[in-house]
């Protein structure tokens, strides 16, 4: 039997971001915290060499992403101790387990830094983020962020969080109609379920998966799904695509009567750090060292395929609430700290396409800022 259908486009994304907006208003009737900052000394860091930057025009799965040895870089502790309070949208994803381990294994002690993880929507972690009552988001630049900054915040995207593995199959699914092969469907006018909506990071894969198919996302008909509904939808009629995330796909691969369209851009991370005027221009020596440890995470815990270690994905597991055999099922996470260029212009094309943004398309210094990542691993912009 079909799932109901939501009412389209309505809520709760849309309420989500108008009540952004409105707080926009409020927190931005005064000049904001500028951004500069004093030029930095760059020092050479032991164990992060050329493989510690990559260009950032270079994209594709043939991009290796950068790495420094195990270890590296070495934690470099704050004269004195900080605390800081990062939100994220939920503490249960893959893509956060190097804030969580982090945590647990005392790489941001070692900095010298008390770190303290906060469930947030985006919506309303922004305006906090913005007036300094929190000091980082680990998030993405999704259109209410754009909105955000076109509105006077003063945040910055400043570190990467993941790339899908080449193999993986998270993304846009369909089920197929009667006499359709998956090299010939053409979705144009179908319904499609995702968890966000047109303000997600996901309408810039979305947009060029479709058009790589012959539709655009005005085509389209969205239906807003709980995370709990979005397979069923599909499965069940309710919807005739979907964007399936790990490890969700993994329930229609292989069934003829579904084809996957394309993800994610291999080698291309969409989210990962945002900072505020704290850690951007009031402390830049904790931002630098909040990135620090959480690269030396990488290194140390997420630099290949670490999945093939049983007890690390137990331990994974635990961290984030998972079952382990289901973590274990689908590929390891590429861990990327880098920005690509072009990202931040590619998202906000989107979302203007998409008609949930306003304004012009910003450059991306006022979205992107590669400073502090840089610094950590010891490399002259």
């Amino acid at each position: 039997m079909p799932v109901p259908r939501p009412a389209p486009r309505h809520r709760p994304a849309a309420l989500a971001l108008a009540v952004c907006l409105l707080l926009l208003a409020a927190c931005t009737s005064q000049k904001p915290e500028p951004l500069t900052r004093k030029p930095r000394t760059i020092e050479p860091v032991a164990g992060c060499g050329a493989r510690s930057w990559t260009d950032p025009a270079r994209l594709g799965e043939n991009r290796a992403p950068a790495r420094c040895a195990k270890g590296a870089p070495a934690p470099r502790r704050l004269k004195r101790p900080r605390h800081l309070t990062l939100a994220t949208s939920t503490l249960t994803a893959e893509y956060v387990a190097p804030l969580q381990l982090a945590i647990k294994k005392g790489e941001f002690a070692k900095e010298g830094l008390d770190v303290e993880l906060k469930v947030l929507p985006t919506p309303d972690a922004l305006p906090l983020l913005a007036k300094g009552k929190l000091d980082a988001l680990w998030a993405a630049p999704e259109a209410a962020v754009i909105n955000g900054i076109h509105g006077g915040f003063g945040i910055r995207w400043v570190a990467g969080n993941f790339s899908p593995a080449p193999s993986s199959r998270s993304g846009l699914w369909i089920r197929l109609r009667d006499g359709e092969r998956p090299d010939t469907v053409r979705p144009a006018g179908r319904s499609v379920g995702t968890l966000i909506g047109k303000g997600s990071v996901i309408s810039y894969p979305l947009e060029k998966v479709l058009a790589e198919h012959g539709a655009a996302m005005e085509t389209m008909d969205f239906q807003q799904l709980g995370s709990s509904d979005v397979l069923t939808a599909l499965t069940s009629g309710g919807v005739e695509a979907a964007w399936l995330l790990d490890p969700v796909w993994r329930q229609v691969r292989g069934d003829k009567r579904y084809a996957f369209l394309g993800g994610q851009p291999v080698g291309e991370p969409l989210g990962g750090a945002l900072f505020g005027p704290n850690l951007l221009s009031a402390d830049v020596d904790a931002g630098v060292a909040l990135l620090r440890a959480y690269i030396r995470t990488i290194n140390t815990w997420f630099a290949g395929d670490y999945k093939r270690d049983r007890g690390f994905v137990a331990e994974l597991a635990a961290l984030l609430g998972q079952d382990a055999k289901t973590l274990a099922a689908v590929p390891s996470l590429r861990m990327d700290w880098e920005i690509r260029k072009g990202t931040a212009g590619r998202l906000q094309r989107a979302y203007r396409d998409a008609g949930v943004t306003d304004g012009a398309i910003l450059p991306e210094r006022r979205l992107v800022d590669r400073r502090l990542y840089a610094e950590a691993v010891g490399h002259r912009p």
